[in-house]
C-alpha cells in the first residue's frame, strides 16, 4: 500500500500515474483504431471486384499478407480494451497499462508493415512491380523514421536539455 501512495516527480501516486497513463493510451488507441478499421475495410473490398481475378500470384500474396497484417494490427490495438474489461476493478491497472502500452507498440510495428504492403499492392497494380517495391520501401522508411527515429531524437534532445539544466547553476551565472 505504501508503494501505491508514494509520490512521483509529478506529485502523483502510482495509481494516479496509472490512471493518467491509461487515459493517454486510450486516446492514442481511439485515434489509431479508426484508421486501422478503414484500412481493413479497404483491404476487404478488392477480393470482391471483377479486376481481382487478373492479379498475379505475387500480387495476391501481397494482398492476403496485407489483409492478415491488418487483422493482426486490429487485434493488437483492441486487446487493451479486452484486457481492461477482463481485469476491471481487480487492482491491476498498472499492469494493464504496461501490457497495453507494449501491445500498442507492437501494433504500430505491424501497422507499418500493413501500410507498406497496401502501398506496395496498389502501386504495383497501378504502375508496376518496381514502382510498387520502391513505394512500399519508402512507406516503411517513412513509418520507421517518424515512429522510431524521430521519438529517439526527441528523447536524446530532452536528455541533453535536462543534463544541461542540472549542470548549470540555478541563477544562470556559469
Amino acid at each position: 500500500m505504501a508503494e501505491q501512495n508514494a509520490r512521483t516527480p509529478r506529485e502523483e501516486t502510482t495509481l494516479e500515474r496509472a490512471d493518467r497513463n491509461c487515459g493517454e493510451l486510450l486516446q492514442e488507441l481511439r485515434i489509431i483504431q479508426t484508421g486501422v478499421q478503414i484500412l481493413f475495410a479497404f483491404l476487404l473490398t478488392p477480393a470482391f471486384t471483377a479486376r481481382f481475378s487478373v492479379l498475379g500470384a505475387a500480387q495476391r500474396t501481397v494482398y492476403v499478407t496485407a489483409l492478415l497484417l491488418a487483422v493482426l494490427t486490429a487485434a493488437l490495438f483492441t486487446t487493451p480494451a479486452a484486457l481492461h474489461r477482463t481485469l476491471f476493478q481487480r487492482g491491476a491497472k498498472p499492469e494493464i497499462v504496461m501490457i497495453s502500452s507494449r501491445l500498442a507498440g507492437a501494433g504500430m510495428s505491424v501497422l507499418s508493415l500493413t501500410l507498406t504492403g497496401s502501398v506496395l499492392l496498389v502501386v504495383d497494380v497501378v504502375f508496376g512491380r518496381v514502382e510498387g517495391v520502391i513505394a512500399g520501401s519508402a512507406t516503411l522508411l517513412v513509418c520507421g523514421g517518424l515512429w522510431v527515429v524521430l521519438p529517439q531524437l526527441v528523447r536524446l534532445h530532452a536528455a541533453r536539455l535536462e543534463a544541461r539544466a542540472v549542470s548549470e547553476p540555478p541563477d544562470g551565472s556559469s
